[in-house]
């Protein structure tokens, strides 16, 4: 008997330990924001105000979840510039952190509003919470930079897709615009054409690369009407190249259309290049 309770004293302080190691230790700064490091990642780059970072973050007010990048970017991290404007005394914690740490940042959501409206479920004395997973840190000048070269690459990346497209499908007659749109003419219309200042009538079907219909007015059985400057850039140009009463298929590299911003819900995913085949029923200038 004394045997069995020595080793359940044993198990109850191995999981005391535990349970003490897997609390997380704050500090806490003059600005009431308190800090804990859970993952420390040696590096020199650390975040300034200013700051583009590559991050998963959750927050909460008291209990209630706010946002999960995990559950809202479908897993992605996001991107975003760290400002003192944008994060007031929440800045000071990320000062702390460089690529590869993670943390837990909390402030009284008096403090953190700072004398702005408080969300209507919240109260006086409830703490703001970010739990945050830093994956890169960069400057405004590097951030432009990875933006340039990633785009440069997207974009030929898009083009060589479209044209094994296009000659997997076997299809006539396409032909390429200055920013790197394929279109093809099906049916000749009335002559006339849109300009970007017009509004447009169209019946359209959108498909994905492997064949993935993602939205088609005809399957609504009604057209759809718009401005043309309203719309994504592969939508803005390539239909006034279409005659009024003509169709045509237009092959939309992925900066033209929603590049990295996919549309929540749908099944088009960042740098997708997108297929429409589009009938031009009407123009009407402004």
């Amino acid at each position: 008997m004394v045997q069995k309770i020595t080793v359940a004293l044993a198990i109850l302080a191995c999981n005391v330990q535990m349970a003490k190691a897997q609390t997380p230790s704050f500090k806490q700064l003059p600005n009431g924001l308190e800090y804990s490091i859970v993952k420390d990642e040696p590096g020199k780059n650390f975040i300034a105000d200013g700051s583009y970072v590559s991050m998963h973050i959750r927050t909460k007010i008291a209990d209630s979840a706010m946002f999960d990048s995990y559950k809202m970017n479908n897993e992605q991290p996001i991107e975003q510039q760290l400002t003192k404007q944008f994060l007031g005394g929440f800045m000071e914690g990320f000062q702390f952190l460089t690529a590869g740490d993670s943390a837990i940042l909390r402030m009284p959501i008096d403090s953190a509003f700072q004398g702005g409206q408080l969300p209507p479920f919240a109260k006086s004395g409830d703490k703001v919470t970010y739990t945050v997973k830093i994956l890169s840190v960069k400057s405004k000048e590097e951030f432009e930079a990875s933006k340039l070269e990633a785009a440069s690459k997207q974009i030929k990346m898009d083009d060589e897709i479209i044209q094994n497209y296009i000659k997997k499908n076997n299809l006539k007659d396409v032909k390429k615009t200055e920013s790197g749109l394929y279109y093809m003419i099906e049916k000749a219309g009335n002559g006339k054409h849109a300009t970007a200042a017009d509004k447009v009538k169209v019946h359209y079907s959108g498909f994905l690369l492997d064949g993935t219909k993602f939205d088609s007015s005809l399957d609504r059985g009604e057209p759809i009407e718009f401005p043309l400057t309203q719309v994504i850039k592969g939508w803005t140009e390539g239909i006034p190249l279409l005659e009024e009463g003509g169709k045509g298929k237009l092959l939309i590299p992925s900066g033209l259309a929603y590049g990295q911003n996919a549309p929540p819900g749908s099944p088009i995913k960042a740098n997708d290049v997108l297929i429409f085949d589009v009938e031009l029923i009407q123009i009407t200038k402004p």
